[in-house]
């Protein structure tokens, strides 16, 4: 999606509304909503209406608010989103606004729905992102990633080791090219 000069374009439109538009959360935001906006996917984002405006308001102050689409979760992965965004959230950062975090924390677990890596699901460059991402926000659990898991499946598992459930994959992990890579021996 980087390449996307669709998605490129909805990005710097989200900039010139932005309240700082060099502030590195606000860039960050801009190119998450730029991903679903450009593509009228807002509703992927997975936030609820208040958050929505709030998270405008903190980093989009000029924006003209557009409707949000209520977020539709399939009813068997809903347990899903519930407890990994439970689990970003009781590993946030001190240092960024708890808002924010529970806002990231949402658009990440509905990502994790979505059949393809993590990085393409939120419309990141790649790996690097969702690394710089997660450790500015989540550090505790990105330090848990000894083994260089990629992140969907890190995810995922941490998930079901909260919930004391054997590690397995993320709902959107079998529509993935990768999956047999990261899955060898599942259906």
């Amino acid at each position: 999606m980087p390449d996307d000069p669709l998605m490129t374009g909805c990005m710097r439109a989200w900039l010139r509304e932005a309240t700082e538009p060099g502030d590195a959360d606000t860039r960050l935001f801009a190119k998450l909503i730029a991903a679903r906006d450009a593509r009228n996917e807002l509703a992927l984002l997975g936030l609820q209406a208040d958050a929505w405006r709030a998270l405008l308001a903190r980093h989009f102050v000029r924006a003209r608010i557009p409707a949000l689409p209520l977020p539709v979760v399939p009813s068997e992965h809903a347990n899903f989103v519930h407890a990994l965004h439970a689990l970003l959230v009781a590993n946030a950062s001190s240092t960024v606004h708890p808002d924010d975090a529970h806002c990231l924390a949402t658009i990440i677990a509905h990502a994790c729905l979505r059949p393809d890596h993590l990085w393409r699901d939120l419309g990141l460059a790649g790996r690097d992102d969702v690394t710089w991402m997660l450790t500015r926000y989540f550090p505790t659990l990105v330090e848990r990633n000894v083994d260089n898991l990629r992140w969907k499946k890190f995810l995922a598992a941490q998930c079901a080791i909260s919930l004391g459930l054997e590690p397995g994959p993320a709902p959107g992990c079998p529509g993935c090219e990768d999956y047999g890579y990261c899955f060898p021996g599942q259906p």
